[in-house]
């Protein structure tokens, strides 16, 4: 049978929010007007998401060329002259995939994966597939060696070897404690139950995170395969994926791919024709945050309220329903087959000494480059920010980053020569976390930053310890005390106190690093806290309330426009004279702004 050339869409929620379904259509438009005979499919988020729509376009015999923020009114020319005419549009071309002869008019695109900034530095061991398969076909995945790890474990190898292999990977947990998976894994096998669970956390509830989303779109498979293999390893024969209904792609996905794996026999009684048998289901989270952490996680698959408990007992001894619990998040259940498949030895040669493997981190905020980045342990915070992000947006100068999500921490520039590990973050007031990095730039106000993710962590709190519940709303508000020009002096030492003291007292993991974003504020910035407290201002000019209008005496020419507009009359003078504004009047509406016609007018800090 001769090959069709094949076109694959990027229709991972990033894809689909930019337009891709439209673009879809219109490529399925130009193929059936045009008479062509090529594979149109789809495909989950390959990482460089400012690019999105993403269209590949591969003929047989060719490299593969990916097409970025094509159009829906262009995207059917594109098409048709790549299929026909051996015409690659340079307007939205971004490189080639693979090796191919092409026209020597092309030689100068790049290849994809080595030239293409953004991914030169990246290692893609867990986004292994996303972007490369159809995440709703399992023969995709199955080409691609899926469930070959599955199949060597249950009918090569001990459940004890298994663990061995984990332990001697160095595969540490990558949710954000970043605890020895291996050794968890080994504590559930040898905790004694007449049943055993296995559970992947799936609820990514951190701002600006899509980690775990984007590999349950592209690569579902994965997860399921590498749950398997724990519940072999553990003697579980269920499992469960906590997903949050905010993500319905993912959840549609997945419980596609169980049904699929299950008519394959990858899922369900006798696998691979042995006596190991394991099932899964979907739970659907409510978008509660603290049900990220594990324990609340597993009272909301029992149907009761997502709170916290202490521990010990741990879930591994005692979990879903009082029975021994492997729990993992996604991420890490994505690394398990290439453990298997590659050996321990191989994932343990990247990374550092006490940090493993690679890392996925969602790369937001001021920076060129967003999107989905695969790193390996140890690169460095500035690697990642200039050399994958493609650095701060207009050539502006950066500021902070801010790791772990909303309760990691701000780490400054001078200490962008970190090696991103867990322990190096730790040291540095921050944390890995689940793998969120919001870049920030210098027109960002830090302390209007600790407050934001503050009050984030406040709402979410889920009120059954005192100092989450109280402290961090004590702390939430001084801050907004603080950036509407009412700081005092003592703000700042109150501040630290309420936060070491609930980071030391509270319950759960929430309410123990919530502080970390006003700590490591305060720690590497503490001079705009104390501009904002002593001298009223906001040098990043972002706090409203420490902000002011001021008329440009040299510009104003006395027309009375911006004093009849003001609809608290906070402007005075005659005509044809310079205006003044009132501060303590002034209610900052911007109408005056909007009505000089000399732009005399403008906001300062």
């Amino acid at each position: 049978m001769t090959a069709k050339p094949k076109i694959v869409v990027g229709l991972g929620t990033c894809g689909i929010a930019a337009g891709g379904r439209e673009i879809y259509n219109a490529i399925e438009k130009a193929l059936t007007e045009n008479n062509i005979d090529a594979e149109l499919t789809q495909t989950g988020c390959i990482g460089a998401c400012e690019n999105e729509v993403l269209v590949d376009i591969a003929k047989p015999g060719q490299p593969r060329i990916s097409y970025g923020k094509v159009t829906e009114e262009k995207i059917g020319e594109v098409v048709t002259n790549h299929l026909l005419h051996d015409k690659i549009d340079r307007e939205f071309a971004l490189g080639k995939i693979g090796e191919g002869e092409l026209s020597a008019e092309y030689d100068d695109l790049p290849y994809f994966f080595t030239d293409l900034p953004f991914y030169e530095k990246q290692v893609r061991l867990c986004l292994r597939n996303c972007g490369f398969i159809n995440p709703e076909k399992i023969d995709e995945y199955v080409e691609r060696d899926g469930y070959q790890a599955l199949k060597q474990v249950i009918t090569e190898m001990k459940p004890e070897e298994v663990v061995e292999v984990i332990k001697s990977s160095g595969l540490r947990g990558r949710g954000g404690g970043g605890f020895s998976t291996g050794m968890k894994w080994q504590f559930t096998m040898n905790a004694v139950g007449d049943k055993k669970y296995v559970v992947c956390n799936a609820d990514e509830g951190d701002p600006g995170a899509f980690m775990d989303r984007s590999i349950l779109e592209g690569d579902p498979h994965s997860v399921m395969e590498g749950m398997a293999i724990a519940g072999y390893a553990v003697g579980a024969d269920e499992g469960y994926i906590y997903c949050r209904a905010e993500y319905p792609l993912a959840v549609n996905r997945l419980k596609m791919a169980i049904e699929q794996a299950k008519e394959k026999n990858f899922l369900g009684d006798n696998i691979f024709g042995t006596d190991f048998s394991f099932n899964l289901k979907v739970k659907e989270g409510a978008g509660a945050f603290v049900c990220g952490e594990e324990t609340a996680l597993l009272m909301s698959i029992e149907g009761k309220r997502g709170m916290p408990r202490p521990r010990p007992p741990f879930p591994a001894n005692e979990g879903l329903f009082g029975k021994p619990t492997c729990l993992n998040n996604v991420e890490t259940f994505a690394n398990v087959p290439v453990v298997i498949l590659d050996g321990p030895e191989k994932f343990a040669s990247i990374g550092t000494e006490g940090s493993k493997g690679t890392k996925v981190f969602a790369l937001t905020g001021s920076i060129n480059r967003t999107g989905l980045a695969e790193v390996p342990m140890g690169i460095t915070l500035e690697e990642v920010v200039y050399d994958v992000a493609g650095g701060i947006i207009d050539d502006g100068k950066f500021k902070a980053v801010q790791a772990g999500g909303p309760s990691g921490g701000c780490i400054p520039e001078d200490l962008l020569h970190l090696p991103i590990d867990y322990d190096s973050l730790t040291e540095a007031g921050a944390m890995m976390g689940s793998g969120g990095l919001v870049v920030m730039g210098e027109d960002t106000c830090m302390v209007d930053i600790a407050r934001y993710f503050l009050s984030f962590t406040q709402i979410e709190s889920c009120g059954k310890c005192t100092p989450c519940r109280e402290g961090t709303k004590r702390m939430l508000e001084i801050l907004e005390r603080i950036v509407a020009g009412e700081g005092k002096p003592d703000d700042i030492e109150k501040l630290k106190t309420l936060g070491e003291a609930i980071s030391a007292t509270a319950l759960c993991g929430l309410g123990q690093t919530a502080p970390n974003p006003v700590l490591t504020t305060l720690r590497y910035f503490q001079e705009e806290y104390e501009q904002h407290i002593f001298d009223k201002r906001c040098v990043a000019g972002i706090c409203v309330d420490l902000m002011f209008y001021l008329i440009d005496a040299e510009l104003c020419n006395g027309c009375g426009r911006c004093r009849k507009a003001c609809p608290v009359s906070a402007i005075s003078g005659d005509k044809k004279e310079v205006h003044v504004i009132d501060k303590e009047t002034c209610i900052k509406c911007g109408v005056c702004v909007e009505k000089c016609k000399q732009e005399a007018i403008s906001l300062q800090s």
